[in-house]
């Protein structure tokens, strides 16, 4: 019976295996075997080159453009939990259609990445666009260029990132806060806890784990995100919004250049891990599970 119990285990795990097999590891090691050839997509002619590309990586002033607006765009993961969080404690208490905005928050992050960012490019139009024609209201004579901009466009680009994850963060973090004991909260009221007292001094840190949780996956999310930016600027103007993931692609499907595209694709993941490993070091600071 346990034996019988084990393969049915194994057999509803199975195609998930599958998947990750086929669609992760295999490509994984194949890049890695890529990073040191010459091969181009239209050729069936591998050439091994050893180190080359690699070095050339470490010339290429256009990846460390990528890399520079890549952490840029990592700006925006902190800024959205912060404002989640905020949102979710208001959501938390006794509001008016307190469902109804729930749901308004969560609607950007189930919709396609791709239509968000036609949508924000008509708000962000320079000339005829709502957000530059309130600024001008409001007596700006010259409003910024948002995404036709290279001083501007990162800032854009953030600010709608900001705006298409916070639904998702709010969401995890009401149910955090949900969690919370109502007793404790009742007793910190009991000892004359200000509202802000009470939120910074107790709820924040008992939802540190969910914090902790909400900025790993965002940061590797965020810097894997590439069809929104696709969409938005191509990596335009010139290369001021061109992050990483975008140069990989561009690189591999524009230029044909698989084996560079696979050693950038290798740098990329060498960036998420970097910054994984260090907020996993930090976190023993400030998460209390």
């Amino acid at each position: 019976m346990r034996k019988r119990q084990l393969w049915i285990g194994y057999a509803f795990i199975l195609p998930n295996l599958l998947g990750v097999l086929l669609f992760f590891i295999i490509p994984a090691l194949f890049s890695a075997v890529l990073m040191f050839t010459d091969w181009k997509f239209t050729s069936p002619v591998f050439h091994f080159i050893g180190l080359d590309n690699i070095q050339r990586l470490f010339h290429d002033e256009l990846f460390y453009v990528s890399l520079k607006n890549t952490l840029l765009f990592l700006a925006s993961v902190p800024v959205s939990v912060a404002l989640a969080f905020l949102v979710a404690v208001v959501l938390n208490r006794s509001v008016y259609w307190k469902t109804l905005l729930r749901a308004f928050y969560f609607m950007p992050y189930i919709t396609s990445g791709v239509a968000v960012a036609f949508v924000w490019m008509l708000l962000f139009q320079p000339k005829q666009g709502p957000i530059n024609g309130l600024l001008t209201s409001l007596g700006l004579s010259n409003p910024p260029g948002w995404l036709t901009s290279p001083d501007t466009v990162m800032a854009a680009v953030d600010i709608i990132w900001i705006w298409f994850m916070l639904g998702y963060n709010m969401i995890i973090y009401l149910a955090a806060l949900q969690e919370i004991s109502p007793e404790l909260l009742e007793a910190a009221k009991i000892d004359g806890a200000t509202a802000p007292q009470t939120v910074l001094r107790i709820m924040l840190p008992l939802v540190s784990p969910t914090t902790f949780m909400l900025v790993v996956t965002g940061l590797i999310m965020t810097i894997k995100t590439f069809g929104m930016i696709e969409a938005l600027t191509q990596g335009g103007p010139g290369s001021s919004s061109l992050i990483m993931s975008l140069y990989v692609y561009k690189t591999a499907f524009r230029y044909y250049e698989m084996g560079y595209a696979a050693t950038i694709s290798w740098a990329l993941f060498a960036v998420i891990l970097v910054i994984t490993a260090i907020q996993w070091i930090g976190q023993k600071k400030w998460v209390h599970y």
